[in-house]
Formats: C-alpha cells, structure tokens, sequence
C-alpha cells in the first residue's frame, strides 16, 4: 500500500514539474505576444479599411473597376511621356556645338513632349479626380487615404501649370542662344580698308562676310529660338556681335575726328584734311561695311520678315556709326562761313550724290527712319549754306573796296584767290556738282535755273575784283608805287586766267586789254622812277673843263654824289615792294638794268679815274658796275614764306563774324 503511495507521489512530482515548466513556455510565449498585440492593435483600423470594400454595395464595387481603368490608362501614358522628357535632359544639357542638327531634332523631341503634356496631363488629373470623388461617395476608400489623394492631385494640377520638364526646356534654349552668339562671334573678322580698296579701288560689292555653312546653322539655331519666343534676344544678340565687328573695321582708320564740335577749330580749312578722309571713309563704310551687313541680314533673317531683317540691320548701321559720320557733316555745316567752306559743302554733296543709289537702298527701309532723316537734313543743310556762300561771293568782294591796297604794291590776296576760285568752281571737279546744287535749291524756291546763271554771277565776281583793283590804284599817294601795283595786278590776271575755263568765258579781248594794261603801266612806271635816274650822271660841262682836272673832278664828284643820293633813295624804298610773277619781276628788273646800267658803266668808265685817286673816292664811286647790276636784278623778290600755312586770313577773316567784321578789318585785301 505503501508501494502504490509512492508511485502515486512521484507521478504527482513529475506532473506538477511539468505543469510548472508549461506554465514557464507559456509566460514565456505570453511575454513575446504582448508586441505582436500591439502591432496587431495598431494595423486593425487599416486593416478595416482594407476590408470595408466588402461591406460596399455590390453596385458600387463591380462600377469601380471600369472607372480605374479609364483613368489610369491616359494617366500611365503621361507618365511614359515624362519618362521620355527625362531621358532626354542628357542630350540637352550636352554642348550643341558637335552636331546642331542633332541637338535641334532632341530639342524638337522635347518640345513635341512638352506639347502632349500640356495637353493630356490635365485630363489625366481630371480623370484620377473623378474617380477619388467616386470612391469616397460610395465610401469604397477609407477618408484619410483619399485625402491624401486629392492633396497629391492639387499639387500635381498646380504644378501642371509650371515647368513639367525641370526648366530642360529654358537650359536648352539658352544653350542655343549661346551657340548663335559663338557662331557669329568666332565667324565675324574686321574688313581692313587696304584690302577693300584693293584692286578696282571702292567700285566693288562686299561678299557676304559669313560662310554659308555658318548662315544655315544660324538660320536653324534661329528658327527654333523664335518658335519660343526669343526673337528679340536673337536680334539682340545679332546686332551686338556684328555691329561691334563692324566698329572694329572702322576703328583701324582713326576716326577721331568723327566727334570733333564746332568749337574745336577755326574755320573749315583747319579740319580741310578730315573732310577729304571723310568722304573716302564714308564710301568705304557704306559700299563695303554697311553693304556685306546689308547682305547677311537679308540672308539670316529673310525667313522671318523684311520688317525684321531691315530692322536689325538698322541697328547694326546706326551702332556701328553712320550716324558718327552724318554728324561730322553736319558740324562742317555748322562752321564758320567762308569760300573754302563752299569747296568743302561742294566735296561733302559729291561724296553723298555718289553713294545716293547706295543710301536709298540700304537706308531706304522705314527701321532707318532716323538715318534717312539725317541723311535729308544733312543734304539740305550741304545745299543751303554752299547756295548762300555762292551767292554772297560777288557782294563780298564788293566789302573788300574800301579797304587800302598792299604796301608792298603787290597782288592782293583777294584778287588772287579769287581768280584762282573761280577757276575751281568752274573746273570739272566743281562745277556740275555747283550746277545741280544751285538748281536744287532753286527748286526748292520754285524758281528754274539756266547755266548761264552761274557763268554769269563768277563773270560779276570778276568785275567787281577789277573794280577792285581800279580803286586801289587811285589809292596811292605815291604815283610810282600806284603804277606798280596796276602793273602787277594786270599781269596777274592776264597770266593766271589766259588758257583757263574763265580765260575762255572772258575772252580774248579781255585778256589782251589787261596785257596792254600791264605794258602800259611798265612803261610808266620805268619812265618815271628809274628812268630819271640816269638823267644825274650827265656829261654836260666836263668837256670844256678837260684842260682845268680839278674843276672837272668836282663836277663829276657832284653829280655821282647825287647819283648816289638819288639811287639810294629810291633803292630803299622800293626793295619792300614786290612783284609776285617772276617772269614780270625778271623782265622788270632787266628794264631797270638796261635804263641805268650802261649809262653807269660807260660814265664810270671815262669819268671814274677823276675821283678814284681822291683819299675819298669810295664816297662817290660808292658803287662798282657789277655791284650795281646785282643790286638791281635782285629788287621785288617776295619774302621767304613760313611753311605750314595754307590759310587764306583775308576770306577767313571776312566770313568770321559777317559783314561788320569785314569792315573793321584794314588789311583784309594785303
């Protein structure tokens, strides 16, 4: 009994041993459940949302399935379309410089992207729209799920309108404007003058300065940045690059004088030399320069519109600095009146006739309004003042009247101006462009012109110099001094005009009329200066004293001393005048020479040993053949001129200040 107790025991041990290990597993078990329960509690709300389509009308959930699929199909091909767009960022973000044409097909690939974007996103978005509206109406979708759907719905609406590439596009285009400023910079190469001028001279039209590969690659590059909207950056950018190329070929001819002012110099013979560069500067510029611009605007931009190209090319004109060089026109105009002026407005009309072909065309477009106005107001400005510088020329030379003659009795510088102007505006360089001057600007006051008008005013201008000239003679207090001034003044004009186009207009008779002029007053003027001089070496007396020396001695002494008194006088006094035309003042001198010289000679020669052997023989042979002769010959030379000076005081002085001036001014006419 005790046996069967035992066993009893030990079963009861082992029983509750294992109970006790049970109870271990599971605290054991229930300690690693208590976060599985946690997790579980968490998950059960998602986990009846999950399940609430279950609990859903069955309507409601059998509609939905067509309503998903009508809305992802548009809005999985919008995603293969941005897909697409970012695989392209690589090529675009590339240099264009390697292959153009390609980069323009990706760029196009882009755009056309962009384009159904533009178009299917938003119905995509409308679709995914409808759809969360449906779920939650028939309360398919739990309500903090669909309101995060519809929070990434509005942002993807609103970024609809924004960059849907990442700003790609923008990055793309500005490559492309960088390529189109690289190709005009690397291509564009100044023009040098020399090589322009080479050959035929100025004659030729510019080749378009760009290759021909190089205008389709911009014309490409072009015409996709215009499809964007980048016409006016491209204009810009066109400009800036030619214009400053166009600059640089000017820039090598030293065009400073181009800003010179009216108050920088005195009158227009001080800037003379500008003018004539100018004119030569401008023909190159404009049939070279402007021309090739004119050429490769036309060839960039035809595509576009006439508006278009014309207008940048008048941009290009007016910063590369035509306006620089109708300007400088405009202040010869401004300048002080006087003859030269008319020669230089003359030469500024020529050099604008000669390329008037060339402005219409070029500057003829309404872009170059501002050019063409200038041009007109230039031209009219060239056409006024050298029309009334013309004009006044007859009444100035008139002005000049009062004014005394040269002391010196030579050729006033008036009379030799004139004659010598007249000549120019007569001559073939001036006289048709003086022509069609004056006949414009008589248009202009509805009157006609005929030739003879301006043969007939240089023929006034002439006669009132020779009035001139019969004034000063009468000036004179001294007769011999008056008739050498007539003498040399009737010479001048008798030499100076005879074989010229004014010589021809005022005849033979006239020229012949001032020569006998010339001889008369000669004869005059010899006869009655250095013909007397002779007259005090007479021999009357001397022969009845021959036997009494020493009375004989003292006539001759006398009369050399008188001589001698007489000569030196007169020598004196005339060595300041002169007499301008060598073959006169030679001819002249010869008279003189013969007149006294060989009277001298041979009364030296039988009379001189009476006072040679005086202790004072140097005062009365005070002068030796040869010493007289050489004296003689070298009367009226004119006095050394400065070099450097080509001004004319009198006509610069004259048309200064206007006709006041004119008459306070005392040596206007030495």
């Amino acid at each position: 009994m005790e046996g069967s107790r035992m066993e009893n025991l030990i079963r009861a041990e082992k029983s509750l041993r294992l109970s006790l290990e049970k109870s271990k597993s599971v605290g054991l078990a229930l300690e690693k459940a208590g976060p599985r329960l946690a997790e579980i509690r968490q998950r059960l709300p998602s986990l009846g949302s999950a399940v609430r389509p279950i609990r859903a009308e069955r309507d409601a959930l059998v509609a939905v399935g067509g309503h998903i699929n009508r809305a992802v199909g548009p809005a999985a091909a919008v995603l293969k379309v941005f897909d697409a767009v970012h695989g392209l960022e690589k090529s675009l973000l590339s240099d264009p410089r390697s292959d153009i044409a390609g980069y323009l097909s990706v760029l196009k690939r882009l755009q056309e992207a962009l384009r159904f974007l533009g178009d299917n996103c938003g119905l995509a978005i409308q679709w995914l729209e409808d759809i969360v509206e449906y779920l939650e109406d028939n309360s398919v979708a739990d309500q903090v799920y669909l309101a995060n759907l519809k929070k990434e719905l509005k942002n993807l609406r609103e970024s609809q309108h924004g960059e849907l590439d990442g700003g790609l596009l923008e990055a793309a285009l500005c490559k492309l404007e960088d390529e189109f400023r690289l190709l005009l910079t690397e291509n564009s190469v100044p023009l040098p003058m020399s090589v322009a001028v080479a050959g035929d001279g100025m004659a030729c039209i510019a080749p378009s300065p760009l290759p021909v590969s190089v205008v389709q690659k911009l014309q490409a590059i072009l015409g996709r940045l215009i499809a964007n909207n980048r016409l006016d950056r491209c204009v810009g950018i066109y400009v800036e690059a030619r214009s400053s190329n166009v600059r640089a070929s000017l820039q090598a001819l030293n065009l400073d004088y181009l800003e010179i002012s009216v108050s920088e110099f005195n009158d227009v013979q001080s800037i003379e030399g500008y003018i004539a560069q100018w004119g030569k500067h401008l023909e190159f510029a404009v049939k070279h320069l402007f021309e090739a611009e004119y050429k490769l605007c036309n060839d960039v931009f035809e595509r576009i519109g006439l508006d278009v190209w014309m207008g940048c090319f008048s941009k290009i004109a007016a910063q590369a600095g035509i306006l620089a060089f109708l300007q400088f026109g405009k202040t010869v105009t401004e300048s002080k009146k006087d003859p030269i002026k008319l020669l230089k407005l003359l030469d500024i009309f020529a050099s604008l006739s000669k390329l008037r072909l060339d402005f219409n065309r070029l500057f003829g477009g309404g872009p170059c309004a501002e050019i063409q106005n200038l041009t007109r107001d230039l031209i009219k400005r060239v056409i006024d003042g050298a029309a009334e510088i013309f004009w006044e020329l007859f009444v100035q030379v008139e002005l000049q009247r009062p004014n005394p003659p040269p002391v010196d009795g030579s050729v006033p510088r008036l009379v030799s101006f004139i004659t010598d102007y007249c000549n120019k505006l007569l001559g073939e360089d001036y006289k048709p462009i003086l022509t069609q001057v004056l006949i414009i600007h008589r248009s202009w006051k509805r009157q006609s012109f005929q030739d003879k008008l301006l043969v007939t005013e240089i023929l006034n201008i002439v006669k009132a110099v020779e009035q001139n000239v019969e004034t000063w003679i009468k000036a004179y207090d001294d007769p011999t001094l008056s008739h050498f001034f007539a003498m040399n003044n009737h010479w001048h004009l008798c030499k100076h005009l005879k074989g010229t186009k004014l010589g021809e207009l005022l005849g033979d008779s006239w020229l012949r009329e001032h020569e006998q002029y010339k001889e008369y007053y000669s004869t005059i003027f010899l006869r009655d200066s250095w013909g007397k001089l002779p007259g005090h070496l007479s021999r009357e007396g001397l022969i009845l004293f021959s036997g009494g020396r020493a009375t004989a001695r003292d006539l001759v002494k006398k009369r050399l001393k008188k001589f001698n008194e007489v000569f030196d006088e007169m020598y004196t006094k005339q060595s300041s005048w002169i007499m301008p035309e060598r073959d006169l003042r030679e001819k002249t001198c010869q008279l003189i020479v013969q007149a006294v010289v060989p009277v001298y000679r041979s009364y030296m020669q039988n009379y001189g040993p009476l006072v040679e052997q005086d202790a004072s023989s140097t005062k009365y042979a005070k002068y030796t053949v040869q010493k007289l002769e050489e004296m003689l010959l070298l009367l009226y030379r004119p006095r050394p001129v400065r070099h450097g000076s080509l001004r004319s005081p009198t006509f610069s002085a004259k048309y200064g200040n206007g006709v006041p001036d004119l008459r306070r001014t005392a040596s206007a006419v030495v």
